[in-house]
Parts: C-alpha cells; sequence; structure tokens
C-alpha cells in the first residue's frame, strides 16, 4: 500500500494527514492532547482534504474538549514503587523520609523523594512538577543554542508551562517559546523536535508545504521523532491546567 503525508492547520487546528490507497476519508482524534488524524484516500488533494475536515469541525472541536475534559489516570499517590517517566525511561519511585527540604533525585532505575514523613501526596506532587521543570531549564538551553547557530535566529525569551493540547508553541511576533513541562518525561530526541518545530515557525506560520520542507531539510527523521512524541507514555501523574 502506497502512503504519503501531509501536515496542515485548519482553523488553529494542527492535522496529520496520511494519503493511503483506501476508499474512504477517516478522522480521529486521539488522547492525550487531541492530536488529529486524517487517513485520506490517494485520489484526494490537500485542498480536497481541507474541506472535508472544516465540515467535521464541530465534531472535531467536541471530541477534543472532551478529551481535555476527561478526568486522567489516577493521581500517583506518591509512595514508593510508583512508576514516574524521566527523559522516556521509566523510573521506579522511591520515598526516603527524613527531615529537611523536599527534593529529588534519579539514581539508576530509581527516582528517589527526600521528603519529610508529614508532606502530604499533593507537596509531594508540587514538588515532582518543580523537578521537572528544572530538568527542562537545564536541558532546553543547550538545544535552543545548536539550533539558533543552525537556522542563524535567535530565541528571544522562552518559557516551561503545562499545556493541556500542545508541547509548544511559538508567537511570531515577540519571538517567545513556550514548552509543555510534560516534555521533560519524554525521550530528549522528541524535546529536539519539539524545540526545531518552534523555531521553524519564525520562518513560517502555517504547517503547510514550506514548513514541511524547512522541517525536512532541518531534521530529517522529525516524523518519527513526532511519532514517538505522540506514541511514548505519559506516566500516571494528574494532568492539570
Amino acid at each position: 500500500m502506497s502512503t504519503a503525508s501531509a501536515y496542515l492547520t485548519i482553523r488553529g487546528i494542527e492535522i496529520d494527514v496520511i494519503y493511503k490507497d483506501i476508499k474512504n476519508l477517516h478522522i480521529g482524534v486521539y488522547p492525550p492532547l487531541g492530536r488529529v488524524r486524517v487517513a485520506a484516500p490517494t485520489r484526494l488533494n490537500d485542498d480536497q482534504v481541507r474541506l472535508a475536515v472544516i465540515q467535521r469541525l464541530p465534531w472535531i472541536k467536541r471530541q477534543r474538549e472532551q478529551l481535555k475534559a476527561a478526568p486522567r489516570q489516577t493521581e500517583r499517590e506518591m509512595i514508593t514503587g510508583e512508576s514516574h517517566y524521566v527523559w522516556g525511561l521509566r523510573k521506579r519511585l522511591r520515598v526516603v523520609e527524613r527531615t529537611g527540604r523536599t527534593h529529588l533525585e534519579v539514581d539508576g532505575d530509581r527516582l528517589l523523594l527526600y521528603t519529610s514523613g508529614q508532606t502530604t501526596a499533593g507537596q509531594r506532587r508540587t514538588a515532582l512538577d518543580q523537578w521537572y521543570r528544572g530538568q527542562l531549564r537545564e536541558a532546553i538551553p543547550a538545544v535552543i543554542n545548536t539550533w539558533e547557530q543552525k537556522l542563524e535566529v535567535s530565541v528571544p525569551k522562552w518559557t516551561i508551562r503545562r499545556m493541556k493540547t500542545k508541547w509548544g508553541s511559538c508567537n511570531r511576533e515577540t519571538r517567545h517559546l513556550w514548552f509543555n513541562v510534560e516534555l521533560a518525561k519524554k525521550h530528549p530526541d522528541c524535546l529536539e523536535y519539539v524545540v526545531v518545530h518552534e523555531m521553524a515557525h519564525y520562518f513560517e506560520r502555517n504547517h503547510g508545504e514550506r514548513f514541511t520542507q524547512l522541517m525536512d531539510k532541518s531534521l530529517p527523521d522529525w516524523r518519527s521523532r513526532r511519532e514517538q512524541l505522540n506514541g511514548s507514555p505519559l506516566a500516571q501523574e494528574e494532568w492539570s491546567s
């Protein structure tokens, strides 16, 4: 079966299009972020797919809203034995109760949480969130610096935040980039893909042919990295705004 792919933005929604030797067009909306994927017959072109998606936009938006509103996996109790992901690797949490400030560190395949026995699960989740943010703050500058040189642009400001429907975003006017804190759970290749993707928006606003060509030239394996990002597991922490 022959296939081809395209990358469209329709009414602010990013659409992955896969052209296949199939009879009918199919639209799917996938968790956790509401990614939209279209499987389209090869006889259709991008404009025809765009029209079909526009006609289904009310349904797509309802599906995305349901995903955003749906309860996520059970909140972690932050106790010894739980699994958490750090840079794409599964770690077993070990809680070490002792006096002093709460902090986390990686020890082989374990994630150690040093904390007082009086801290609540909520306080421990907050500590983990802050630790993930710290991991990203350490990793992002080197990736941005590399791609500033390769793309011959500068990134004046970037911010880490928790986002429900995007891994990253770009304000082309201010050149401000945002990165989802959940990226600290993913493989570093995924972080680099998101950095390059958002920096590419400095040159092209939409996800059209020019954007795809820029990504192909800059990061030839970006599609496999995107699949890795969207397909790798989310750890079982809460997902909140």
